[in-house]
């Protein structure tokens, strides 16, 4: 028989497990790197989103109710761990404080509605009602307001503007005459006092919150020196100023014992706007009035001022109109975090997919063995093929037919891992299925070669042992 030619060994895919061990490796490390890129993204957006922001907020004296409000703000801020901060900036007086925010060098600050509105200013609460008390001797009466512009007035009030406030309610021209008609009285002068000056009528510019713990009325009462009148015009006098609001003296507010008045009274008045710019942002507002709406104990002042904290008007025809976050605060129509920054989020996703994609594109040209095509694989196949027609028994066929079964097997796992692409994959199969063919064929052939020998050999024994017989 002849001697069988030792088969030699196919051509194996090239370090297969070797490069299986590689990407996935690899793979880890791309995966570790994401996270850390997505924890360095979430912490970067969160640090932007809650970065404190600090607000300048313009005062007048600094012992003037504006400023000691605004520190207790600052408090309040700080205590709420707010990202909010206030830089309190001193001026001389609410006037130069609002000149001040009227130059964009401040975004807050206090007014009352008399002043001169800058026009970037937006209303985000009103802090406190200013009352206008009309004062006459006991049993004289006033009755309106063409008979109190008869009388020689005096004015108490914490400055001039009180004084010009009263003339021109009663249209009187800005003349000396006038001007002797309507004065500022002395500082510490009692009701008593100015009517025997000869004063016919008092005008008492003051905080709501401070004439309801005056106990002076109280002890004026007692001794009934003076009379408490209606202003009955207040609301033709309100409508014709708007800065100027409708208010209401209420029954026992002066007095409880004896009840000064005996019933409502109504008058006039001013308010108190925080006001804002109105280029801050809308989270930035929102955000100042709900610290401020949610926490009105604390900023009430000891002597009363911002002791009733009340919401700006809303409506478009307000004298001040309100800012859109205060608005949206007020009216409970604060947005969501998701709908305040869907379209930012869109954006933003959109960003770092396209930025994602381009990382794994580039991570992988540098680091990652690029996979082989299934149809490089097809030559090893070929090979096996090749030494088919030179395998001379069963047991050669069987050692080609673990080889091609060995390739396809590293080609579903290289699939399956990603160290070799679909690309070429119908070549492959097409290869395979040849080989294996001629694989089955050639097994058929050597089966039939050692079917037809074997008889041979029987016949050849019986000769045999017939000629030794």
């Amino acid at each position: 028989m002849r001697a069988e030619t030792p088969t030699p060994h196919p051509k194996m895919p090239r370090c297969r497990s070797r490069a299986v061990k590689s990407n996935r490796t690899q793979i880890l490390l791309f995966s570790i790197l994401t996270l850390v890129l997505t924890a360095a993204v979430v912490w970067g957006g969160r640090t932007l989103l809650r970065n404190s922001e600090t607000l300048v907020f313009a005062v007048g004296d600094t012992g003037g109710p504006e400023a000691r409000f605004a520190a207790r703000l600052a408090t309040v801020l700080k205590n709420n761990s707010s990202r909010l901060r206030l830089k309190i900036v001193p001026n001389g007086d609410s006037a130069k404080a609002l000149s001040q925010f009227d130059r964009k060098e401040a975004n807050l600050a206090i007014l009352r509605t008399d002043a001169r509105i800058p026009p970037r200013a937006r209303a985000l609460a009103i802090l406190e009602h200013d009352l206008l008390l009309l004062i006459s001797p006991n049993g004289k009466k006033i009755k309106s307001v063409a008979e109190l512009k008869k009388k020689k007035i005096a004015v108490i009030a914490d400055n001039e503007s009180g004084a010009a406030l009263v003339r021109n309610i009663l249209e009187l021209s800005d003349t000396p005459d006038a001007a002797a008609r309507v004065q500022m009285a002395s500082p510490g002068a009692t009701f008593d006092q100015l009517f025997a000056a000869g004063f016919g009528a008092v005008v008492k510019i003051a905080h709501a919150s401070q004439i309801v713990k005056d106990k002076s009325y109280q002890q004026f009462s007692r001794r009934g020196s003076f009379t408490l009148n209606a202003i009955e015009s207040a609301k033709a006098i309100a409508r014709k100023y708007p800065a100027i609001s409708e208010e209401t003296v209420a029954t026992g507010m002066l007095s409880a014992s004896p009840a000064v008045p005996a019933e409502d009274v109504e008058t006039i008045g001013l308010e108190w706007l925080l006001v804002a710019q109105s280029k801050l942002s809308t989270t930035t507002v929102g955000d100042l009035a709900r610290i401020i709406y949610e926490n009105k104990a604390e900023l009430a002042l000891p002597d009363g001022f911002a002791s009733k904290i009340e919401p700006a008007e809303t409506d478009k025809d307000a004298f001040v109109v309100a800012h859109p976050g205060a608005a949206e605060y007020i009216n409970d129509d604060t947005k969501s975090f998701v709908e305040r920054y869907s379209d930012l989020m869109y954006v933003a996703l959109l960003a770092l997919s396209i930025i994602g994609s381009i990382f794994a594109a580039i991570y992988a040209k540098i680091t990652r063995i690029a996979p082989e095509k299934a149809s490089q694989l097809a030559t090893a196949i070929l090979d096996i093929g090749e030494r088919v027609e030179h395998a001379n028994s069963l047991d050669a066929l069987d050692e080609l037919q673990d080889e091609l079964e060995a390739i396809l097997r590293g080609v579903v796992i290289g699939l399956r891992d990603g160290t070799i692409s679909s690309d070429g994959l119908d070549t492959f199969k097409l290869g395979y299925e040849f080989v294996r063919d001629e694989i089955g064929l050639r097994r058929e052939h050597l089966k039939r070669y050692a079917a037809h020998d074997h008889p041979q050999d029987d016949k050849v024994v019986v000769v045999k042992t017939a000629q030794s017989a």
